[in-house]
């Protein structure tokens, strides 16, 4: 009895020795990677700061290792992987996130944004698009649709883009009505494509109705209209452009001039092209008005010193390149090299520039193929900008 007592009296205070003694090794391990952690992560930041993304990864990967449970770290590692082009380890990241238990949320939710825009950079569109629907009813809905909608435009799947489009502007985001009509014009275009002409004449209606101010639906009908032989009705459907949407006129001005040639009524169309040159001078224009004048006998003589007037207030190599194709030189050994010169001169100055990117191309695009911007080209060439 005395034995064991002897042994309490002994064990205990040894006890409570080497459980102290273990509380502090274990209290100062703690300290020591509640140090380290910090450390890491101040590391990293001033990587980023210093636009060292690589350096900036090993600094987080390591805070990571530190402190496992730290979800912040997790999404600026993620963030980093994809800036970098790291797409499969910025999913890695995201997906573990996701799979966390105690995850909140609110983090939940924005682990499920970090991982669609993860499959949208690597080019995933099909997973990126099932993401981004996951995210309805939360608080990145809005982002998800506008992703979604770049989504749909770029596969050229424009009701759905319309559908979602429509559901921006019901909770608010913006007026998407001019955007809508693009799409209408473009299913046009498809049906066109197709000989669907009576489909594509209802799109361009619906587009007319849905945007009045917008100028593409109004070209697309009258040029359609005049490939039907609907030359009247291609007049009236492209005269107003130049009263209500006088920027983008000059893109309409080279169809009104052939529909008012095979409707006759070339003098009243004339005078419309004159008074808009007057206010806005341009090329497109002026060749309108130089056809219009050319198809009639009183002024057919005169038609062609628009060039030399037009080069007189805007100096132009365009214009002096078509004038030069149309005229007979003393020399007439010398006209093929000068008129080539002048055409190989003139060649990039007739491009359309997008405004957004700098895109440029030969014909007008009302859909940027460069950052597939709208109505970002302006309707006037390079030479005229």
């Amino acid at each position: 009895m005395e034995l064991d007592l002897m042994w309490i009296l002994v064990g205990l205070p040894l006890a409570f020795g080497l459980g102290w003694l273990a509380s502090r090794l274990d209290l100062r391990q703690l300290r020591i990677d509640n140090r380290q952690a910090p450390r890491a992560y101040f590391k990293g930041l001033n990587y980023l700061l210093n636009e060292q993304q690589d350096q900036a990864i090993d600094a987080f990967i390591e805070a990571v290792q530190n402190d496992p449970d730290t979800s912040e770290l997790h999404f600026a590692l993620g963030n980093l992987f994809r800036r970098r082009g790291e797409y499969e380890r910025a999913v890695r990241v995201h997906e573990h996130l996701m799979q966390r238990g105690d995850l909140s949320q609110a983090d939940r939710q924005r682990a499920q944004h970090g991982l669609a825009l993860d499959f949208l950079k690597a080019g995933l569109l099909d997973r990126a698009e099932d993401s981004l629907r996951k995210l309805e009813g939360t608080s990145f809905e809005g982002q998800a649709r506008l992703a979604r909608l770049a989504i749909y435009e770029r596969s050229r799947e424009w009701p759905q883009a319309s559908d979602v489009a429509q559901q921006l502007e019901n909770s608010g985001e913006a007026n998407f009505a001019v955007r809508q009509a693009h799409y209408l014009c473009e299913q046009a275009r498809e049906c066109q494509a197709q000989s669907d002409a009576a489909g594509a004449q209802k799109l361009l209606l619906q587009a007319l109705k849905a945007a009045p101010q917008a100028a593409r639906a109004r070209i697309l009908l009258g040029q359609l209209q005049l490939s039907l032989g609907q030359a009247t009705q291609a007049v009236q459907t492209l005269s107003p452009l130049f009263e209500t949407n006088a920027l983008a006129a000059p893109l309409a001005a080279a169809t009104l001039a052939r529909a008012a040639q095979d409707a006759h009524h070339i003098q009243s169309t004339l005078i419309l092209f004159q008074a808009h040159y007057a206010q806005a001078p341009c090329l497109d224009v002026m060749e309108a008005m130089v056809t219009l004048e050319a198809a009639s006998p009183d002024t057919a003589a005169s038609s062609r010193g628009r060039y030399i007037d037009h080069l007189k207030q805007h100096p132009s190599l365009i214009a002096a390149s078509r004038w030069m194709a149309g005229e007979t030189l003393a020399f007439e050994n010398l006209h093929l090299p000068i008129q080539a010169a002048l055409d190989q001169a003139a060649k990039p100055l007739a491009r359309y520039r997008c405004a957004a990117c700098g895109f440029e191309a030969k014909e007008h695009f009302w859909h940027c193929p460069g950052c597939q911007a709208w109505d970002s080209y302006p309707p006037r060439r390079v030479e005229e900008l």
